[in-house]
C-alpha cells in the first residue's frame, strides 16, 4: 500500500487541474461570519433560493415524539428505486432545504429516487442538538415510512459541509437504536472535530460556527459533536468526497482512517486543486465529483 496524497488522485482527474485553477484565481476566497451581527447580517443579504420544476413538495413528518419539516422531490411518472436523505451545509447556522432544491430535483431525475430535504433548525438560536434531533427524526420517518409511501427500503443519506457532520451524526444514532435501514452515506467536505483538540481541528478553533453550534455544551468531545471521537463501528459503505485544498482535508483524511479501523468499507475520494465547498462551484473538477457521487449512489439506490 502506498500512502500518500498523490496516491489518493484519479490521474484522470489531472487534465482538469488548470480549469480549477483559472477559476479560482479569479475567486476571492471567503470566510464565514465572525459574530453574531456578523452573521445576521449575512442572513439579510441573502438572496431567495432559485426553485426546481416541478417544486418540492412540502411536509411536516412526525417521528420518535418530534416533528421537522422536509422538502421532498420524487421522480417524475416512474415508481422511487430508493430514498436519498439529504442534509444541506452551511455552518450549521446557514442554509436551508429549499436551497438544495435544484440539485435535489437533478438526482431524483437522473437516479429515479426520492430526495427528502430536512430543514433542520440553525444555529445560534438553536444550537445543539437541535440539528442532530432534527435530522435524526428525519431519518427515522424515512426508516418506518420510505417503504409504504415510495415503495422502496433502499436508503442513504448525504452531507454537505456540516450537511455531512449531521449525515454522520445520525447515522450513528440510528446504529445505536439497533436501526440499521441506511445501505450508504456519501460525505462532502464536512468536519468531525469540533473540539479544537486534534491537530486538524485545531485549524478552525477560530471559526465563530464552533461557538455558535456548540453553545453552551460543556464537553466539545462528545461524539454527537465531534463524530471523530465516536466509536464508529456498524456503519453502512461511505464514501468521502473532499478536495486537497480544503482546510478540512486533515480532517477528513483522519476520519477516513477512524472509519476504516472501525471495519467501514470507505471510498475517499480527493479532487486535487478544489477547496472547501467545491461541488457547488461551475468547473470541470465539481462535475466530476459529482458524476462520482452519482454513480456511487446509483450503485447502491438505482439497482433492482
Amino acid at each position: 500500500m502506498k500512502l500518500g496524497i498523490t496516491n489518493l488522485i484519479d490521474p484522470h482527474l489531472l487534465p482538469l487541474v488548470e480549469a480549477s485553477r483559472a477559476f479560482y484565481a479569479n475567486r476571492v476566497a471567503g470566510r464565514g461570519p465572525r459574530s453574531w451581527e456578523e452573521l445576521r447580517a449575512i442572513r439579510a443579504d441573502l438572496a431567495a433560493p432559485a426553485p426546481s420544476q416541478p417544486p418540492a413538495v412540502e411536509e411536516v413528518v412526525d417521528a420518535g415524539g418530534r416533528s421537522v419539516p422536509l422538502r421532498i422531490h420524487t421522480p417524475v411518472d416512474t415508481p422511487a428505486k430508493g430514498v436519498l436523505l439529504e442534509i444541506h451545509g452551511g455552518g450549521f447556522y446557514m442554509g436551508s432545504a429549499a436551497g438544495s432544491d435544484i440539485r435535489n430535483r437533478q438526482l431524483a431525475d437522473a437516479l429515479g429516487v426520492a430526495v427528502a430535504s430536512v430543514d433542520y433548525r440553525l444555529a445560534p438560536e438553536h444550537p445543539w442538538p437541535a440539528a442532530p434531533d432534527d435530522c435524526e427524526t428525519a431519518a427515522l420517518w424515512i426508516a418506518e415510512h420510505a417503504e409504504g409511501r415510495f415503495g422502496t427500503t433502499k436508503l442513504a443519506i448525504s452531507g454537505f459541509s456540516a450537511g455531512a457532520t449531521l449525515a454522520i451524526t445520525t447515522l450513528l444514532r440510528l446504529r445505536d437504536r439497533g436501526i440499521s435501514a441506511v445501505d450508504t452515506a456519501v460525505l462532502q467536505f464536512g468536519t468531525y472535530d469540533l473540539s479544537a483538540q486534534t491537530p486538524a481541528g485545531r485549524l478552525i478553533s477560530d471559526e465563530y460556527f464552533l461557538k455558535a453550534y456548540t453553545g453552551a455544551a460543556s464537553d466539545r468531545t462528545h461524539p454527537d459533536l465531534s463524530p471523530i471521537y465516536a466509536d464508529l463501528a456498524g456503519l453502512p459503505p461511505v464514501l468521502m468526497v473532499i478536495g486537497d485544498a480544503d482546510i478540512l482535508l486533515q480532517d477528513n483524511l483522519a476520519m477516513a482512517a477512524r472509519l476504516a479501523a472501525a471495519g467501514v468499507h470507505v471510498d475517499l475520494r480527493l479532487y486535487p486543486d478544489s477547496p472547501h465547498g467545491f461541488t457547488a462551484h461551475p468547473t470541470p473538477m465539481a462535475r466530476a465529483a459529482l458524476a462520482d457521487i452519482e454513480a456511487w449512489l446509483n450503485g447502491y439506490l438505482g439497482s433492482t
